[in-house]
């Protein structure tokens, strides 16, 4: 590839270095008959319902323990569509870059991207790539559009959380909010933690083959556990009672927030999910989950309530019970 070493402003100005760095970079990477085409749209045949999603990674820096911005986006956003029971099948990727940006780094992602994009059944089939000038970036921020197909009889949505129901944890939380924090301030730990950042549609296959039932699903990202849980208790006008001992924190990522004044509540997650299930349906989805590499240490922490609705509150270790409120602020900004 022409061009040096780093990624110059002719590298997006749609001529010949850009054409190079389309071909070679990506549509090399991400090799499938749509994406070869090279049109200004992909052509797909569908039949059944669809789901669609969005999203924007801008996290900072763009390479932290356990993955970087390439992982993450694709993981990202075929947790979106695994959330409302879609099987994922189609990404577009579009590359904001900034001047100055190692090609050697670009390749590295890009080759994340096809490993999590393999891992997790999908293709990339259409994409941009820009360049913009030294500063107006942080180095690189990825945009994504997702397509998956929703099952017959699958009806998952956080309104669907019903008084009895269960509340399932797929594993422990805070792991990708303090790994990241962790490397971008240099913080260290006696034990290297990593992101929790993984593609989750095989594991909610798994569950949905467990139970047609599943009511809601959500990955709690941004405003971690406690907001997800506030966001399905109002969209379902209900109220949802969690168990502090039930919930899973590492020991490393407890340390950190109580170095930093954080609560492990709040903290983003990349590769985790929460079920709200019928009651009878509690023990085979949860063991469905821990079948899974990505479930294994998932875990019951609460139910659903009629009483106040529109409530989280959680059952201290002591015995006392605190409301936990949607997160107000961003204790952690720039962390997807």
């Amino acid at each position: 590839m022409r061009g040096g070493e780093k990624i110059l402003l002719t590298h997006g100005s749609g001529g010949k270095l850009a054409h190079e760095l389309v071909e070679k970079s990506f549509v090399k990477a991400f090799d499938n008959p749509l994406l070869a085409k090279l049109d200004d749209s992909a052509v797909i045949d569908f039949s059944g319902r669809l789901a669609f999603t969005t999203d924007s990674y801008v996290v900072s820096p763009i390479f932290f323990p356990g993955g970087d911005i390439g992982k993450l986006a694709v993981c990202g956003t075929v947790n979106d569509l695994a959330m409302c029971g879609a099987k994922p099948l189609y990404l577009s990727l579009s590359f904001i870059i900034e001047e100055g940006l190692p090609q050697s780094e670009l390749k590295k992602i890009v080759e994340s991207v096809q490993r999590a994009a393999q891992e997790a059944g999908v293709k990339i089939v259409t994409g941009d790539t820009k360049v913009v000038h030294r500063g107006s970036a942080d180095e690189l921020f990825i945009n994504t559009a997702g397509i998956g197909i929703i099952p017959e009889g699958v009806d998952i949505s956080g309104s669907n959380a019903t008084p009895g129901d269960r509340v399932l944890l797929s594993g422990p939380i805070g792991d990708h909010g303090i790994a990241v924090l962790s490397r971008r301030e240099g913080l260290s730990f006696s034990t290297q933690l990593k992101s929790d950042c993984a593609p989750l549609n095989g594991l909610v296959d798994e569950m949905l083959n467990a139970s047609s039932n599943i009511h809601c699903l959500r990955d709690p990202t941004r405003g971690g556990l406690a907001t997800t849980l506030n966001e399905m208790a109002k969209q379902s006008k209900v109220s949802i009672r969690i168990e502090e001992e039930k919930v899973p924190v590492r020991d490393e990522v407890l340390a950190a927030c109580e170095m930093l004044g954080f609560d492990p509540l709040y903290i983003a997650n990349e590769g985790r999910l929460v079920a709200i299930v019928p009651a009878e349906d509690t023990d085979k989805v949860l063991k469905a989950m821990r079948r899974n590499h990505y479930g294994k240490e998932a875990s019951l922490i609460g139910e659903v309530s009629a009483n106040n609705p529109g409530r989280v509150v959680m059952r201290t270790t002591i015995g006392a019970s605190r409301i936990v409120d949607m997160m107000v602020g961003d204790p952690l900004p720039r962390i997807c």
